[in-house]
């Protein structure tokens, strides 16, 4: 086991590249996204390239916008180097709404891998599992929604009502994790617009992914046991092999949920980025 490692130096993006929030396939050998999911124009790919989202340093966290001139689009930060077996701990502080995400074992130069979902919006999950490209599985134990004062504003997280909920928690959803946690647990622990640690310890290859919030465990997650429609566990990791990238995600306004999943002027932000190599 290595020490831990800092991936961020506080001060510039140095290890770092951006890439645009385009789509691939739905799994290996797949359709495309594009050509399954109603309402996503099928040129999407290509203009999303011409306005990818905005990375900073601010303060002393990296900071991901959509390009005010041009907001709805969205996009990766990705890490230079890869990692197999590991535990990352970072803390992060994302405005509401904002969609955004930590990918692991991610390709280099398509959408593929797994993502820790940081869904800060209504029914959203933080801390639970998505699949990009990899069947889309979504494996989450609750969801979350904004707690509002007298005036609408957001002043903190309840659980998400089922009766109006934009993403319902299916037994399918839940039974992907091996663990899943408790949102009362979640919630006391949660910091409101402020700082929160996230931890992601991954492990083998198919992996085992834990992840806690603040030291309150989420959700767990056994890639070779999973079953998803779509999903061939022998096939996935073929492709995304032992090692990948460390991904941050700004997420672009799709037809289905539009600013309620980024806001205007909203920012995701991420600080201490620490790796342990296992």
């Amino acid at each position: 086991m290595s020490a831990p490692v800092s991936l961020f130096d506080g001060h510039s993006l140095h290890g770092w590249f951006a890439v645009p929030r385009i789509y691939g396939t739905v799994f290996p050998g797949g359709p495309h996204v594009l050509d399954v999911i109603p309402g996503m124009p099928h040129d999407l790919n290509t203009r999303a390239a011409h306005y990818p989202a905005v990375w900073s340093v601010e303060d002393g966290a990296i900071v991901g916008r959509q390009a005010a001139d041009t907001p709805g689009w969205g996009g990766y930060l990705v890490s230079e180097s890869t990692f197999g077996s590991f535990e990352l701990a970072l803390e992060m502080k994302p405005d509401w709404p904002a969609d955004t995400g930590v990918m692991i074992r991610r390709r280099r130069d398509s959408w593929e891998g797994l993502q820790i979902l940081v869904d800060h919006r209504q029914s959203g999950s933080i801390g639970g599992f998505y699949g990009n490209g990899i069947s889309g599985l979504h494996g989450v134990p609750f969801s979350i929604a904004a707690h509002e004062d007298d005036h609408g504003c957001a002043i903190g997280l309840i659980e998400d009502d089922p009766s109006t909920t934009l993403e319902p928690i299916t037994p399918q959803k839940r039974a992907l994790l091996t663990r899943g946690g408790d949102a009362a647990a979640f919630l006391d622990a949660w910091r409101w617009n402020d700082w929160n640690t996230l931890r992601i310890r991954c492990e083998g290859t198919p992996p085992r992914v834990t992840t806690w919030v603040n030291e309150v465990l989420v959700a767990e997650i056994d890639t070779a046991a999973i079953t998803w429609p779509g999903y061939d566990a022998e096939a996935v990791w073929s492709l995304l092999g032992e090692r990948g990238h460390i991904a941050f995600e700004v997420h672009d306004n799709d037809p289905g949920m539009g600013e309620a999943r980024w806001g205007r002027n909203a920012a995701c932000r991420w600080r201490n980025i620490r790796i342990q190599e296992l």
